[in-house]
């Protein structure tokens, strides 16, 4: 069993069998008030898997403050039981779920452009283009940001259709990760995918007193 996280925009907690049976999926659409939600949630997806074998977690893209709840919780929960952490780029959630939703009712997918709100006028995207042998999502261009005024026109060159998405799919972390684990394969660092850098800075050396 495979409990999956994200929180790169909502908060999201699943669990899942490693042949992609749901077992739970808990999730808050609130944009905020990760912390105060993913403990309760955290519990409710456990107790349907309450022997997981892995933790997939969201890598984002996604802002500093809600990527750091999820992994940080997705961390101590592995540590504590001493199984391992499987990150996974949010994006890759999400372009899983579009292509599993056209492949059930027999339409082509295009390529396309998993965007999400980056703030501060800008987005997030990641460019895909159908499955692989292993049935993961084929990412062709790695997460960026563009300003919200130029990504129609960035898109329009990669020739990819637009799909904005408003929420990351818990259970389809887990099952990006489960066909990862299955093929042997790693599809991001232990890293969080941050696309610009926090606000907060190192202070500078410190003043000297007299």
């Amino acid at each position: 069993m495979i409990l999956g996280i994200d929180t790169s925009l909502g908060t999201a907690v699943a669990a899942i069998a490693r042949d992609g049976e749901v077992l739970a999926d808990e999730q808050s659409a609130n944009p905020l008030g990760h912390a105060e939600v993913i403990g309760d949630l955290l519990r409710r997806a456990a107790a349907a898997a309450p022997a997981p074998s892995h933790v997939a977690i969201g890598m984002g893209p996604g802002p500093f403050t809600g990527l750091r709840v999820g992994i940080a919780t997705a961390r101590a929960y592995t540590l504590g039981r001493g199984i391992p952490v499987v990150p996974v780029p949010s994006h890759d959630g999400v372009a899983l779920g579009v292509l599993l939703a056209d492949a059930l009712t027999g339409a082509d997918t295009p390529r396309f452009a998993v965007v999400t709100d980056a703030r501060r006028k800008e987005f997030a995207y990641s460019v895909y283009d159908g499955l692989d042998d292993d049935g993961l999502p084929v990412r062709i261009a790695d997460a960026a940001l563009s300003p919200r005024d130029d990504l129609d026109a960035r898109l329009a060159e990669a020739d990819a259709v637009r799909y904005d998405a408003t929420s990351v799919s818990a259970v389809m972390i887990a099952l990006v990760a489960a066909r990862a684990l299955d093929a042997g394969r790693t599809l991001a660092d232990a890293e969080p995918l941050y696309l610009r850098s926090p606000d907060v800075v190192a202070a500078h050396a410190p003043k000297r007193v007299s």
